[in-house]
């Protein structure tokens, strides 16, 4: 399935999210809170609620990289009860530098979300050409 991120700013605080599968290192944590961390409700963090100390920021990718698309095999869409790619929030996990220059996003292994019955899951898109890395903004 063929999913892409809304191009509308903001996306949705979300209660709970049960992670059908944890984030790769971290085998204890299943359940997260969306929450937005920033005025344009664009920059989010997924904070555990296991362990609020622990949290990813992420991004819907549209906003940074407007022709990303994430090609997600049928077990993880069908392990998340996806109906359709609407029914998907996509989010690339961000890890934040000193500045927006210096901060990347990981477009290999996007967040899937479904907003209907928040269930998510990391997938590791099998794309050898989309970066672990890839640069926010240019420098």
């Amino acid at each position: 399935m063929t999913v892409t991120a809304p191009r509308e700013a903001g996306l949705p605080e979300l209660p709970v999210i049960e992670m059908t599968q944890p984030m790769p290192g971290f085998p204890a944590l299943r359940r997260f809170a969306l929450v937005r961390i920033d005025e344009s409700g664009l920059l989010c963090e997924l904070r555990s609620v296991d362990d609020p100390a622990t949290s990813f920021l992420v991004v819907p990718p549209a906003t940074f990289f407007p022709d990303y698309v994430a090609e997600v095999d049928e077990d993880s869409v069908s392990g998340l009860g996806v109906v359709q790619a609407d029914d998907v929030l996509l989010l690339v996990v961000v890890t934040a530098g000193t500045s927006l220059a210096t901060s990347t996003a990981n477009l290999a292994a996007p967040v899937l979300v479904n907003v209907h019955n928040l269930r998510a899951q990391q997938v590791v898109l099998d794309d050898a050409s989309l970066p672990l890395a890839a640069p926010l903004a240019a420098a």
